[in-house]
Formats: C-alpha cells, sequence, structure tokens
C-alpha cells in the first residue's frame, strides 16, 4: 500500500511547491523584503528530491537500467553502425572545407 502511495505523495508536493515559491516570491515584492525569500532555498532541495523520488529509488533506477542493457540492446546501437576512424576524419575534412569556402 506504501508503494502506491508514495508516487502520489511525491506528485502532490511536485504541484504544491510551485505554488509556494510563487506566493514568497510575491510577498516579498509586496512587502519589499528579501529575507522572506530565504526558505526559497531548503524548500528547491525539498522539490529537487520529491521531483527525483519520482522516478523511483536508486536501486530501482539501476535496476531498469541494467535490464535495458541486457535485454534491449538492439536499442542502444547507432543507426549505421560503431564510428570509425575513418568516419570521423571524413566528417572532419567535410565541415573543415564547409568553412573555408564561405
Amino acid at each position: 500500500l506504501e508503494s502506491q502511495v508514495q508516487p502520489k505523495l511525491t506528485a502532490l508536493m511536485c504541484t504544491e511547491y510551485p505554488k509556494k515559491l510563487f506566493f514568497s516570491l510575491h510577498r516579498a515584492i509586496k512587502r519589499k523584503n528579501p529575507a522572506v525569500l530565504l526558505p526559497i532555498l531548503p524548500l528547491s532541495f525539498v522539490f529537487c528530491y520529491h521531483y527525483d523520488m519520482g522516478y523511483g529509488t536508486l536501486l530501482q533506477r539501476i535496476k531498469e537500467a541494467e535490464n535495458i542493457l541486457d535485454t534491449l540492446t538492439t536499442l542502444l546501437e547507432l543507426p549505421k553502425g560503431p564510428l570509425t576512424f575513418e568516419d570521423l576524419e571524413r566528417i572532419r575534412i567535410s565541415q573543415s572545407n564547409f568553412f573555408i569556402e564561405k
């Protein structure tokens, strides 16, 4: 049950933070008091933490990445195969010719 509730709470935190940020900025501008902006720094860390947790824990993301590397290796290959030194030289020469002509 907790695993089902956690993403919902994370989404809720991510939607509430911009509202709090907007109102604190509005209050600082209205009162001309920059001290009101001090809570923005810790709130930004909290927001980034919850935003990151929306993608799962680090262990879950590592397992998912390993699964992709093990099972879907064809998606990670370059469309025309790996680059060779000759390919890079051909690209470099064609780009240097382009800039010399103009």
